[in-house]
């Protein structure tokens, strides 16, 4: 199970770093959602995954992420991340807690910044 969720993330991060919206958003359920940690929901929904990132992509084209650490807790996965909008830019780090739904599609990430 986790090794083809790592491998799915993987999948997703190379999405993420080619700016592609539409590939980035496919990894997740319909009603999938990106949220703050114990806070408030960014993007509900696969549609407003794709649209929110696709703004994220176009203010920001050389946006990327590195995975620097990853772990399976039971059902879960999280990844530590650096992110950079810019090469000039200071980098950030998230910790991002994943859920799936039974068919392994993202039901719910939530961002530790």
């Amino acid at each position: 199970m986790s090794k083809t969720r790592f491998d799915l993330l993987d999948q997703m991060i190379e999405r993420y770093n080619a700016g592609d919206a539409e590939g980035y958003s496919a990894f997740f359920a319909k009603d999938g959602v990106e949220a703050m940690y114990r806070g408030a929901d960014l993007r509900v929904g696969r549609d407003g995954v794709r649209d929110g990132n696709a703004k994220t992509f176009a203010d920001f084209p050389q946006n990327r992420a590195i995975v620097l650490e990853r772990q399976a807790f039971g059902e879960f996965v999280t990844l530590h991340e650096r992110v950079w909008r810019t090469p000039e830019g200071d980098p950030f780090e998230v910790m991002s807690i994943y859920s799936f739904d039974g068919d392994d599609k993202i039901s719910r990430v939530e961002f530790v910044r």
